[in-house]
């Protein structure tokens, strides 16, 4: 395993501490980032379990309209490219809240959600969402085959990279799949990850990131053939794959012909491509840091917007504390009166901004530029300033409803 970037020593992302526990000590594990040299997988060590990730776990997807919009979207495209109908059968790996699968409800196409995280779980069935509540493996697909059918399309969407004994878990997709059925899987693309220096996508919940071409050889381990790849703006650049068991595949596409000729020109396709992503890790951190310590000289307010678990590995990576960012916004609910892991930094609810009026938001969720530029666009109100760390530090110039500008700081 080569060395690609090691972040230090974090606690979990999604462990938000309450008041009550900010004197009690706090777990922290390495949060190192290596590479298989042979097949090229970019990887954690699996030092935790995942029922210490997943229980109790406070993500909640349909708090992005832009994650609930885009599910929107690919139930219909899906619908459409693979002929669904009351007599299919969709399954969804991961299925959070039931932010995708209430799409394929409201078809009147019978599904099932797969879900481990009790308190996400329960919101996904009071919206009307069948789901199972499980940790994903090949003794579960064989159990859910036999009661519920095999499965028309099984959808893995930002879940594939959260296993740590992935071998199981991909024959447990084949399992659940028809022999001439569908999976699709979204994952953050390395590709991004390497080349923009996105380091905050890193932290303990993952264990893989995935190039094409990586994703290609785990998938082929259980008989399943990539066909087709879409390029997608989720997380700062994914991709969607669709594949099905290689002896109903056809020849791979051009998009995925092309996307692995990109990999290849951006070096991924070696060891050594991936030791570009240190310097660039370390560039970024040191832009942010001077960036907040002349606002702080120059007696300027900053505030976060968003708490995500990226959010948290940008934040103890680069040291942040309450002296540089004073306190976060969260439209999670679940957040609101706990600190942030390792950084201390409070979490409050969103229409504190309006009160504070804060000088400059740092938007932790960069990659959900778009959606926060229009939320947050009474900040100019004021005169604030709304600024993104990634993947350059760059602010909006020219926020308002009508006019939304972006300069590089």
């Amino acid at each position: 395993m080569a060395s690609v970037l090691d972040l230090g020593a974090t606690p979990l992302g999604e462990k938000f501490l309450t008041i009550d526990e900010l004197d009690l000590p706090e777990p922290t594990f390495p949060l190192h980032l290596r590479l298989c040299e042979n097949c090229l997988l970019l990887q954690l060590p699996a030092l935790i379990a995942p029922e210490d990730i997943f229980s109790g776990y406070n993500r909640f997807s349909s708090y992005s309209d832009s994650v609930v919009r885009t599910a929107k979207n690919f139930v219909v495209d899906a619908v459409q490219r693979l002929g669904l109908d009351s007599e299919s059968f969709v399954v969804e790996v991961g299925s959070n809240d039931g932010y995708l699968l209430q799409h394929v409800v409201n078809t009147g196409i019978p599904c099932l959600g797969i879900e481990p995280s009790a308190n996400v779980r329960a919101t996904a069935r009071d919206r009307g969402v069948p789901t199972a509540s499980a940790f994903l493996d090949e003794r579960l697909a064989r159990e859910l085959r036999a009661e519920h059918g095999a499965a028309d399309l099984v959808v893995a969407n930002n879940v594939y990279a959260h296993i740590p004994d992935l071998l199981d878990f991909t024959q447990a997709l084949r399992g659940l799949v028809k022999d001439e059925g569908w999976v699709t899987i979204e994952v953050h693309h390395a590709l991004k990850l390497v080349v923009q220096g996105q380091f905050d996508t890193i932290y303990h919940e993952r264990f893989q990131y995935y190039t094409l071409l990586s994703a290609k050889r785990a998938l082929a381990t259980a008989g399943l053939a990539v066909v087709d790849v879409e390029s997608l703006p989720a997380h700062g650049g994914s991709i969607r794959i669709w594949a099905r068991p290689a002896r109903m595949s056809a020849p791979p596409s051009e998009a995925v012909v092309d996307l692995l000729r990109a990999e290849r020109a951006a070096g991924l396709h070696r060891v050594d491509g991936y030791l570009q992503l240190r310097s660039r890790t370390e560039s970024l951190r040191h832009s942010l840091l001077r960036f907040l310590l002349q606002c702080r000289a120059d007696g300027k307010s900053v505030v976060g917007y968003g708490a995500p678990s990226k959010g948290n590995t940008l934040l103890n990576y680069c040291g942040i504390r309450s002296d540089l960012l004073q306190y976060i916004v969260d439209r999670n609910p679940y957040k609101h009166g706990r600190f942030t892991p390792g950084t201390r930094i409070p979490i409050r609810d969103p229409g504190l901004l309006a009160n504070d009026r804060p000088d400059v938001v740092l938007a932790l969720p960069w990659n959900l530029k778009s959606e926060l530029t229009d939320q947050l666009s009474y900040i100019a109100d004021w005169g604030g300033e709304l600024v993104f760390p990634l993947p350059a530090l760059h602010h909006a110039t020219s926020l308002s409803r009508n006019n939304i500008g972006l300069a590089v700081l």
